[in-house]
């Protein structure tokens, strides 16, 4: 009896582990990025770089600011938020595919910005296209 006692405890236990990492995994909703907010994060993930108004993605999905002769890159991954920088002629250079701007980055972790463009919202920004 005492062996039935010690199964069904073990059970319980292994279950609630379970059902504790399942709920652990559930995506939390990050919001769209606007322009205080793409500012905001990207001063927290750049500190000591000063940068241009940055451009946010269409659907507000990321953001690219210049920095020099940088382009320095947040966008969504999962349910948080990825920072990286690129040289600011190769994220220029960023093939478009499908509405989104791809710019390749050097991180295994992240190896690609996938940022939404649309007409209103071209890239490269206008500055930078005229």
């Amino acid at each position: 009896m005492k062996d039935l006692y010690i199964l069904a405890g073990s059970f319980v236990a292994v279950a609630l582990m379970v059902a504790v990492a399942a709920w652990a995994r559930i995506s939390r909703a990050t919001p769209p990025l606007d322009a205080d907010a793409a500012r905001g994060l990207l001063a927290a993930e750049f500190p000591d770089d000063v940068f241009e108004a940055p451009w946010i993605a269409a659907d507000g999905g990321g953001a690219v600011a210049r920095s020099g002769d940088r382009a320095l890159v947040v966008y969504r991954l999962g349910d948080s938020w990825v920072a990286r920088s690129l040289a600011w002629d190769a994220a220029l250079a960023a093939p478009q595919r499908g509405g989104k701007v791809h710019m390749r980055l050097d991180d295994i972790a992240a190896p690609t910005a996938k940022l939404a463009v649309t007409g209103v919202n071209p890239w490269p920004p206008l500055a930078e296209a005229a």
